[in-house]
Order: structure tokens, then C-alpha cells, then sequence
């Protein structure tokens, strides 16, 4: 059975927020690194565009393109929660 798209925009936050925070538990140290050496989204470009295709394939096209939900949430959960790794860019 196919589950209906979400089209509330907090239901598709909470989703991308979830996706995302999934990449940071499961290979902390990866991120951590990636923020040291100013490449983490090319380290964690595999993982993040699965993320991504389960977060479009979940969420109302209109809705996953139109608000960069998932990119907001890839600022917000992955660079914000990691400010205490030394880094060159802050």
C-alpha cells in the first residue's frame, strides 16, 4: 500500500529533521570530520542524497522543492549541532 505524500510543511520538517539527524548518529565521527577539514558535504554525499531521495519520494513534490526544507534541515542539524568541532570556517 502507497502512502499518501505529506504535503504539511511541519510533518515534511520533522521528516527532514529525522533524516538527517539518522546521518549524524550513525557516523558522528564522520561528520565531525567533515567539519574539520571543510568537506562535509562531499564526505557525506552519498549518505545525504539517500536521505534526500527518501525524503522527496516521502514528502509532496510541490511542497520538497518549493521550501528547501531538507537543505534547512542539513544546515540546521548537521552544521549547527556540530559548532563545537574546531573548524577554519568559524
Amino acid at each position: 500500500m502507497k502512502m499518501e505524500p505529506i504535503s504539511d510543511p511541519v510533518r515534511a520538517e520533522r521528516l527532514a529533521r529525522a533524516l538527517v539527524s539518522d546521518l549524524m548518529i550513525y557516523d558522528p565521527e564522520k561528520v565531525r570530520v567533515g567539519i574539520r577539514q571543510d568537506d562535509l558535504f562531499e564526505r557525506l554525499a552519498d549518505e545525504i542524497a539517500r536521505a534526500r531521495k527518501h525524503f522527496q519520494e516521502r514528502v509532496d513534490p510541490e511542497l520538497a522543492g518549493k521550501q528547501n526544507v531538507f537543505d534547512r534541515a542539513l544546515v540546521d542539524v548537521l552544521v549547527y549541532r556540530s559548532r563545537d568541532v574546531s573548524s577554519r570556517i568559524w
